[in-house]
């Protein structure tokens, strides 16, 4: 009975992706800090809490949407290895955004419109645009922009509106979030285009996915360094800024070097990318509150992300985990598991293994 417990909260430990988790609350909170609201501490716990509830949702109902395929592909996710049930998943994501829904409810009312939109984009994104392109990528950014608008608005007065300088920070990240979760792709594309699944690498090949990334990274700088500008905290913005930049280049350039990066280098990056993003929220979190808050922040969710990708992120990933100096893991294993889907996947049908934003 224990060791069905332990398997049961392993497998939706797994599903949260705890790598990932910290992202969409410090979002929240830079939206929060640039947009020039009263810091009240239900405006603050709301601006972080609710994006991370509906980004908690979207991992469920993605993985919830997505199970058919990772039955064939990614058989040891936790659905189709059988560790959490389908039904399960779908209700614990619908309740993570009703739950989100009911605090801002409680908190800011006229802002539970966020709320609606985010589902909309989750379960549009996870049904049915993930599979057309640049155009999935972008409905993942989007979402992105919103929770920081929904930081920002949360924190203002029912009635009033945040600074119009949020809207840089929120036009930063649809981009940055476009690019990340287009590297995300790149680890898939054997399994994607056996799917029917029409990414941008399946369409254009990994190099043109690779430089469109690049490009939308580029633009994202750019749109952050005209928001400082406007920062009431300008160089400590612009220090976690060039930090974040930095980053950002660690993880493109070699996957620009390389004429078909593997999955596993494609990964590798992506690793970069959740660890970068969160400099780059941080950034603008000092933006508006100074540098103190934003380490204090950024520091102790910036090393639970990196020690939970170290030791979960691989086996999440491939169906057999490939150890990290190991160059020779080109593709994971496609053999489907001994346990079928209750109705396979059809070609053309666009569906995959959710990529990790």
């Amino acid at each position: 009975m224990r060791a069905r417990h332990g398997a049961a909260v392993r497998a939706h430990l797994e599903t949260w992706r705890p790598y990932t988790l910290a992202y969409p609350g410090l979002l929240g909170l830079a939206g929060a800090a640039c947009g020039g609201g009263a810091v009240t501490g239900e405006g603050v716990v709301a601006a972080w809490l609710c994006p991370t509830l509906g980004w908690l949702g979207g991992h469920y109902l993605g993985d919830y949407f997505d199970r058919e395929l990772d039955a064939i592909g990614k058989p040891q996710r936790p659905i189709p290895s059988g560790r959490l049930s389908a039904g399960t998943a779908r209700a614990c994501g619908v309740g993570a955004v009703l739950l989100a829904a009911l605090i801002v409810l409680g908190v800011n009312w006229p802002v539970v419109g966020f709320v609606v939109l985010a589902l909309a984009g989750i379960v549009a994104y996870s049904r049915v645009l993930k599979g057309r392109g640049i155009l999935g990528n972008g409905v993942r950014g989007l979402l992105s922009a919103l929770a920081v608008l929904f930081g920002a608005a949360v924190t203002v007065p029912p009635g009033h509106l945040p600074s119009w300088g949020v809207l840089l920070v929120a036009l930063a990240f649809l981009p940055h979030d476009t690019a990340s979760n287009l590297v995300g792709t790149l680890r898939d594309v054997e399994g994607d285009r056996a799917g029917g699944y029409l990414t941008l690498p399946v369409r254009h090949g990994l190099g043109h996915a690779v430089r469109v990334a690049s490009a939308l990274y580029v633009l994202a700088l750019a749109a952050g360094t005209c928001h400082l500008v406007l920062a009431a905290h300008p160089v400590a913005a612009a220090t976690l800024l060039a930090l974040a930049a930095v980053a950002g280049a660690c993880a493109l350039v070699p996957l620009l070097r390389s004429a078909a990066p593997t999955p596993r280098a494609a990964l590798r990056a992506h690793e970069v990318l959740v660890g970068e993003r969160l400099v780059l929220a941080a950034a603008f979190t000092a933006a508006g509150w100074g540098a103190l808050p934003a380490l204090c922040l950024l520091v102790p969710v910036l090393a639970v992300s990196l020690l939970t990708q170290r030791h979960m992120r691989a086996r999440h990933e491939f169906p057999d985990p490939v150890d990290g100096d190991r160059e020779d893991a080109t593709a994971p294993p496609t053999t489907p598991p001994t346990t079928s889907p209750a109705s396979p996947p059809r070609l053309g049908t666009p569906r995959t293994a959710q990529p990790e934003g």
